[in-house]
């Protein structure tokens, strides 16, 4: 039973290193998965904004009934 279980984990490398090394590969993915995550919410917020600029600058150029209604005698 104890042949088993050197194989899995080697007698080389204390158990601390190797669950450090895991924990430090765990983080990196972590980060690297926000990084991505923030960049595409920042593709969309800018992509959302410029046509929303857009829509604003159509608006602008149209008649504005609601001015008539605003309008008191």
């Amino acid at each position: 039973m104890s042949k088993e279980i050197s194989q899995i984990v080697p007698s080389s490398q204390p158990v601390e290193e190797i669950f450090a090394v895991q924990q430090v590969t765990k983080n990196f993915y972590y980060e690297v998965q926000a990084r991505d995550e923030f960049k595409r919410y920042c593709e969309w917020y800018y992509i959302t904004a410029q046509q929303n600029r857009q829509e604003l600058e159509k608006m602008r150029g149209e008649l504005n009934i609601f001015a008539w209604f605003r309008r008191r005698s």
